[in-house]
């Protein structure tokens, strides 16, 4: 073969056009009358004795159709159509004894001696050569072929392309034809509008197979099409016949039963000279198999996303008898509860397909045959057509009426008892498959376990409820919630959390009701010395309780949070005297602070919690004694690490405490954030102290790692964003020994709807010497603010009654009196109202319960702005 030029072997490779020929199955087959005429065209056309359609193999050129010779294949050295098929478009050579390319060929040497060539590329859908349509003259044409001349050549050789593709495709199809039910071909005549099918074909579609093979018009093929895919279809065989591109399209049909049929039809149209398309012909064969089965997978998805967050099971049971009437094509689907006793079946809701009626309401099924005997043994009961079923013939027309003349009845049973069908209706007869009755167990099996999740939830739900009332009764039936959940471990550290909040509460106010029932009793008696002891326990027990809120708010991550600049290295100093205290003389303590360390925004009171947190559990994890580390040092993080860290990059300062303990093993690490997690023995721990430390440091913009080696000890590292600014200086000016009294005559608004904590509030300010106004909700509060009232300074609670929150009251307030400083005060987690960053200027915030003392200094500084 001549050798290939650089443009042809990058367009295509010859192994892939040598392969493309053999698939073609059009080498030594015998003459066809369609591309005998296509020659005897292109002869006539273009005034030449000679015509081929040539067919380039690997050694020799083959004619499929030829005129003016007698030969039936020449050697690859002597063809030309091997150089017309390197280029593209046509090929034309006006003397072939003065091209040197062609020149020495034996067949321009000798006999026949051609002078002339002119051949169009024979060009596959993919782009790959077989060979070519050429007109050969035994004189050399100087003029070449006219323009008619060219246009109807190429115009001849896209229909010679076409049908060997066409002729490829039928014989490719035999074999499915052969193997499959329900495939056929087809040849359309478009000028007489006449389609030729084979009986096959004809059968599918609902046509007469003589009708058929005589030729019926296109639209009597489409009578069974699915409404809603005849539009696309239509439109897109008019593509095809509009630009002569390839036909591949999906649709349905309407089998007799009114069940849905897929196929799949292929084809190419044959073109005249002019391009117009005379002739469609092409294969349908059945995809309904491989259609439902995706359309079966498609509505198990579709039912788990849908039912995957309601709550009511018969909403579930509703859906899911929607996805499985649909999906099946089915005049009816639904759910119901029996009544084995009385052989009745209830049902709440079905769906139906248009024109269908409900079968709402109460059945009893020995109106419409003897089956039931079969449902009651767990059995399911499959009825392709209820005139010819033994059980049912004699109610068929019973069944008919209620548009069920096939049917399928599965029973749904717990504890071996029969409580509930799912089941299908259709009006006209219809063989279930094996396919379809597994698609409905598997639905039935999917909205069972649905609806027993949501019944457990929803029991689950209740207990909850009951909580606060009866605590060892919810603790033992959340026990049983646990084994149906398969939620154990997690719901018995719920158990003991709760009992273990109860127990600690209980006896802070018994410390707190106690202390002040004495007081009581004490100033009855006139023995008012003994006041400061009781109050003094009071208040600690108030504490305790206090702190043991924070902490639960800490590991929920919600809490309340004020952060302020800090200094760590000064917070670490401050504290280490109390971390020695609490280690104990076995434990060595040693501190490391980076030089220069950057400050961050941070609780500082919180920020204490977890440090001492930490060295505790370093404390434990070495009860023969050790070494604690506490380091501070600068950090920035670069992508890669703030993405192992999985913070943003930037910089950062950390807090590490490091043990020479025992260590952590992979699985131990990986779970040690995790709430209700703890290595401890039973009553030692509740696996909450690393879970707080981690919701307040996420809550910080930060991030907690732990890095640990079995027997090599552990190191806890804390992770906070850098501040740009100077820390706060640590001042102590506040006097324990009564209220700051206040110089001038200020007047503060107060808003919060409890009258005790009004009351005691307004004694404070009373006692600093500052005027008081009381206001019970926010718009009592805005109307006080719109008035010309005097008042320097606002305190108001975030959770107010009404349409107004404290967060709103304040926001109205600096709207009104940009100047007024405003300082919030809370009582539990209202991050999602004050938020979490630094407030505004002018605005403070602190957190119920608070000393006196505290809040009394806090409205100081702010009225002496």
């Amino acid at each position: 073969m001549p050798e290939l030029t650089s443009s042809s072997a990058e367009r295509w490779n010859e192994a892939d056009r040598l392969d493309a020929l053999v698939q073609a199955g059009v080498l030594d087959t015998p003459p066809e009358q369609a591309f005998d005429d296509i020659v005897m065209l292109v002869k006539t056309i273009c005034q030449t004795p000679i015509a081929l359609v040539s067919l380039v193999d690997a050694d020799r050129q083959w004619f499929k159709a030829k005129t003016g010779t007698d030969a039936q294949e020449t050697p690859i050295e002597t063809s030309v159509c091997a150089l017309a098929i390197q280029g593209e478009g046509l090929f034309e050579i006006r003397d072939l004894a003065q091209d040197p390319r062609t020149a020495g060929m034996s067949l321009v040497r000798d006999d026949p001696h051609i002078r002339f060539y002119a051949g169009v590329p024979l060009v596959t859908a993919k782009g790959l050569p077989l060979g070519s349509l050429c007109a050969i003259d035994i004189k050399p044409r100087p003029e070449g072929l006219n323009q008619t001349q060219r246009i109807a050549l190429e115009a001849l050789a896209r229909q010679t392309i076409a049908q060997i593709e066409i002729n490829a495709l039928f014989r490719q199809r035999e074999v499915s034809l052969s193997a499959s039910q329900g495939i056929g071909t087809w040849d359309w005549d478009l000028r007489r509008d006449r389609v030729v099918a084979d009986e096959r074909f004809a059968r599918i579609y609902g046509v007469d197979p003589a009708r058929a093979a005589a030729g019926a018009p296109i639209s009597s093929f489409f009578t069974r099409v699915h409404p809603d895919d005849l539009p696309r279809l239509e439109q897109e065989i008019a593509h095809t016949i509009r630009t002569g591109d390839p036909f591949n399209t999906e649709y349905r049909l309407i089998r007799e039963d009114g069940a849905s049929q897929w196929l799949v039809a292929q084809g190419r149209p044959m073109l005249d000279i002019d391009g117009t398309a005379i002739r469609f012909p092409g294969v349908s064969f059945d995809v309904t198999e491989r259609k439902s089965a995706e359309a079966r997978a498609n509505a198990l998805l579709e039912l788990s996303d849908r039912i995957r967050d309601i709550a009511d099971t018969a909403e579930i049971a509703f859906i899911a008898s929607e996805i499985l009437g649909k999906t099946l094509g089915v005049s009816r689907a639904g759910y119901g509860t029996i009544d084995p006793v009385a052989e009745t079946i209830e049902i709440e809701r079905d769906w139906n397909a248009p024109g269908v009626k409900s079968l709402a309401g109460v059945l009893n099924f020995r109106d419409y045959g003897s089956y039931i005997e079969t449902l009651k043994r767990g059995e399911t009961v499959v009825i392709p057509d209820a005139r010819l079923d033994q059980r049912t013939r004699d109610n068929a027309a019973a069944l008919e009426a209620i548009t069920a003349r096939a049917f399928v009845n599965m029973p749904l049973t717990e504890q071996g008892g029969f409580v509930a069908l799912v089941y299908l209706n259709n009006a006209r007869t219809r063989q279930w498959s094996t396919a379809e009755l597994g698609f409905m167990r598997e639905v039935a099996e999917r909205v069972r376990s649905a609806t027993e999740r949501r019944r457990a939830e929803q029991e689950l739900a209740e207990l909850n409820a009951s909580l606060e009332a009866e605590v060892e009764r919810r603790t033992a039936d959340l026990m049983d919630m646990e084994e149906q959940l398969r939620q154990s471990q997690k719901m018995e550290a719920v158990g003991q959390l709760t009992g273990g909040l109860a127990h600690d509460f209980n006896n802070m106010l018994t410390g707190i009701s106690g202390a002040l029932e004495m007081i009581q009793i004490r100033i009855q008696q006139g023995r008012i010395g003994e006041l400061e002891r009781y109050a003094t326990a009071a208040r600690g027990a108030a504490s305790r309780a206090a702190a043991l809120t924070h902490r639960l708010l800490a590991f929920s991550r919600r809490q309340t949070l004020d952060p302020r600049p800090t200094d760590v290295n000064r917070l670490v100093a401050g504290m280490e005297e109390i971390v020695r205290r609490t280690v104990g003389p076995a434990i060595i303590v040693e501190t490391v602070q980076a030089a220069g360390l950057w400050s961050t925004l941070v609780d500082q009171n919180q920020l204490e919690n977890a440090l001492l947190n930490l060295v505790i559990n370093a404390r434990d994890a070495m009860p023969d004694g050790g070494r604690i580390t506490i380091e501070t040092a600068n950090k920035w993080l670069d992508t890669r690490a703030a993405r192992e860290r999985d913070l943003a990059e930037g910089q950062y300062l950390s807090l590490c405490v490091s043990d020479t303990g025992c260590g952590m093993t992979p699985e131990v690490q990986a779970r040690a954030f995790d709430p209700f997690f703890t290595t401890k023995p039973l009553g030692e721990g509740t696996g909450l102290g690393l879970s707080m430390i981690y919701g307040f440091v996420r809550q910080s913009g930060g991030q907690a790692r732990v890095y640990s080696e079995p027997g090599q000890g552990t190191t806890m590292c804390l992770y906070f964003p850098r501040f740009y600014g100077e820390a706060e200086r640590d001042e102590d000016t506040h006097s324990s020994q009564g209220m700051p009294r206040m110089e001038g005559n200020q007047t503060v608004l107060v808003v919060d709807d409890e009258p005790t904590i009004r009351m005691l509030i307004g004694e404070v300010l009373e006692e600093m010497g500052c005027a008081t106004i009381e206001a019970a909700d926010g718009a009592t509060a805005l109307q006080l603010l719109q008035s010309d009232a005097r008042i320097d300074l606002l305190v108001t609670d975030i959770g107010l009654p009404g349409p107004m929150n404290g967060r709103q009251v304040a926001d109205a307030a600096r709207a009104l009196r940009p100047d007024l400083g405003v300082l919030i005060i809370t009582g539990y987690a209202e991050n999602a109202v004050v938020g979490n960053g630094p407030l505004e200027p002018g605005m403070e915030l602190v957190t119920k319960p608070f000393a006196m003392e505290t809040f009394g200094a806090r409205v100081r500084d702010m009225l002496a702005r």
